[in-house]
């Protein structure tokens, strides 16, 4: 079987949730599935990683907002209009865009519903508009739609359902790191850190996270980490550090030991986000155990975190006496139940998918 997938800017190490869903998901697939995956070449990093069952295909592409995915899917589409494929795999409902045009070819296709990009508040009115056609035009060109969130299947009437699977993101056995030096080069103090993760955009709600951690008044040691880039998000970036003092540090993009240290050592992790899909950085603290504050939207319910974890979404306030709450308390790991999101489970579950086409 020869499965292209596009709507992804790629992996290895490339940030983003689909990103790191497709870096998870796909080294775990049967060899009789080859994987050609669609990159793009401003994303790629030139590192010695090899996959079996895993060839790339880099494109041009731009990282300008709103042109960047646009620009890729139909380089993609067009590619694929001349090529022989048992299965054409794509990531999210925006690039889905030129589908139509795949059908025309009789292509198969599976779409994974990531989440509902027109909510996220990086988008103008024209941007939300087009996400929403796209929606429209991806979910009825699709032939299988994988949903990873279940919740959202149940938005759609039964001509969707019927043809929809719930198949959620996973999560790796984490590697948890004794080791300090990436916190020493950051003077950072094991247990006395908060920790955010995720793309440095606005649905993430880094500003109001920023406000409730200085609101908390938490003794002086204690700091506050944001592990993310910001890539087309700069002036949302720059609205951030103006707010920031000595205690909210930015590390860029980081993964591998860097991370894990971050996730070893911190004493609470807070997920702040207005929208969000299946929150993988939130299984990945989860999995390290770590005292968790998220907000109440949808998806982080959908979880099923204890209910203290929860905080009303965009309420500041209420943030930053979650925060006092979970520092305050001693500090203890706890152990939740991840063991329905194996990502080796999840991916014989997209296999029967695929074998179905």
């Amino acid at each position: 079987m020869n499965i292209f997938v596009f709507g992804t800017r790629g992996f290895p190490y490339i940030q983003g949730g689909v990103e790191k869903h497709c870096e998870s998901l796909y080294p775990l697939l049967p060899s009789q599935c080859q994987i050609i995956v669609f990159r793009r070449k401003p994303y790629v990093k030139e590192l010695d990683v090899h996959y079996e069952n895993i060839r790339f295909i880099d494109l041009p592409s731009t990282k300008i907002k709103g042109l960047e995915a646009l620009i890729h899917s139909f380089l993609s589409t067009f590619y694929l209009l001349f090529k022989k494929t048992d299965i054409v795999h794509i990531h999210n409902i925006g690039p889905a865009f030129f589908s139509p045009l795949l059908k025309l070819r009789r292509r198969k296709i599976i779409l994974t519903y990531h989440s509902p990009n027109y909510e996220h508040k990086k988008w103008n009115f024209i941007g939300k508009t087009l996400l929403r056609i796209s929606e429209k035009i991806a979910l009825s060109t699709s032939d299988t739609i994988i949903f990873v969130s279940n919740k959202q299947i149940n938005k759609y009437n039964k001509k969707i359902k019927e043809k929809s699977v719930f198949i959620p993101n996973g999560i790796n056995p984490p590697q948890i790191s004794s080791d300090t030096r990436f916190l020493n080069s950051w003077n950072l103090i094991p247990q006395k850190y908060i920790l955010a993760v995720g793309r440095i955009t606005q649905e993430k709600g880094f500003d109001y996270l920023i406000g409730a951690f200085q609101k908390a008044q938490l003794s002086a040691e204690y700091k506050l980490v944001i592990a993310g880039g910001a890539d087309a998000e700069q002036s949302y970036f720059n609205s951030l550090k103006k707010m920031t003092s000595q205690n909210v540090i930015f590390t860029d993009y980081i993964f591998g030991e860097a991370l894990t240290q971050l996730y070893s050592h911190a004493a609470l992790f807070v997920l702040p986000s207005f929208n969000e899909g299946f929150p993988i950085v939130l299984l990945e603290a989860m999995s390290y155990r770590l005292p968790i504050a998220a907000s109440d939207i949808e998806a982080d319910k959908e979880i099923e975190l204890p209910d203290d974890s929860y905080f009303p979404v965009g309420n500041e306030e209420a943030l930053a006496e979650k925060i006092r709450e979970k520092i305050t308390a001693p500090h203890r790991n706890i152990e939740y139940d991840l063991s329905r999101l194996n990502w080796k489970n999840i991916a014989e579950q997209t296999t029967k998918v695929y074998e179905k086409k």
